[in-house]
């Protein structure tokens, strides 16, 4: 009778490869200041591996038992897609504390994402997928690297200023944006006064497109030189 039992090495090796996906991909995360890092993308993709294990262990020895007891074929029953199903549903929670979410902003869903897809690739590894699970940590590792060099997409971003003076700063701002090449999208205008009404500040949250080759830091550092702007910061 064959046997269906995973071996030590099998089990090693599958636990090892989901170690290093995870942890290439926590170290791009980490290196860029993400919300999770090395850690959270190795437990995530080994914590997938284990249950894929799992659930391949309990499948096998299902059809072990169904052939030691023809009679009782049907009786016991084993879904290889239950486990899996959970880790994939599940996961979305533990995402979604990578989100950070404010007034103004929106920071976390490529990490949060990043984390959803390592479980994914845990339960490849697990599930001894090699073919897939290699070739999807190859896509994952290239969205993450190599897109934002290959495709020069414009980037859009929400440009915050306070403003001491709106009739000097706004066609200072206006005049520095179109001569980099950037499109303003949209506006958000607020003023601020102190209840004398002694001093206002203005405070604009610009939608700008960005094209690939301006520095945004370079900008900020352009806008700031105009000393009737107080503040300037991309909010993302």
């Amino acid at each position: 009778m064959e046997k269906f039992d995973l071996t030590i090495l099998e089990i090693l090796f599958r636990l090892l490869l989901a170690i290093l996906m995870g942890g290439a991909i926590g170290y791009e995360r980490e290196y860029k200041s993400r919300p999770a890092g090395m850690k959270t993308h190795i437990l995530v993709c080994v914590g997938a591996a284990v249950i894929a294990l799992i659930q391949q262990e309990i499948a096998w020895r299902s059809i072990e038992f169904s052939i030691n007891n023809p009679k009782l074929v049907g009786v016991v029953r084993s879904d290889e897609a239950r486990l899996i199903a959970q880790v994939v549903s599940g996961i979305g929670f533990l995402g979604a504390g990578t989100i950070v979410m404010n007034k103004q902003s929106v920071s976390g869903l490529t990490t949060a994402a990043s984390v959803w897809t390592m479980a994914g690739l845990g339960i490849a590894c697990g599930m001894g997928y090699y073919q897939i699970a290699i070739v999807g940590f190859l896509a994952v590792l290239g969205a993450l690297t190599f897109v934002t060099y290959v495709v020069p997409a414009p980037r859009t971003r929400r440009l915050l200023m306070e403003m001491e003076h709106w009739d000097s700063s706004r066609p200072f701002t206006t005049k520095l944006l179109r001569d980099k090449g950037i499109t303003i999208d949209n506006m958000d205008f607020e003023v601020k006064r102190l209840p004398d009404d002694t001093f206002r500040t203005y405070s604009v949250i610009y939608t700008i497109t960005i094209p690939r080759d301006v520095d945004e830091h370079e900008l900020m550092l352009r806008l700031s030189e105009n000393l009737d702007i107080l503040k300037v910061q991309i909010l993302n």
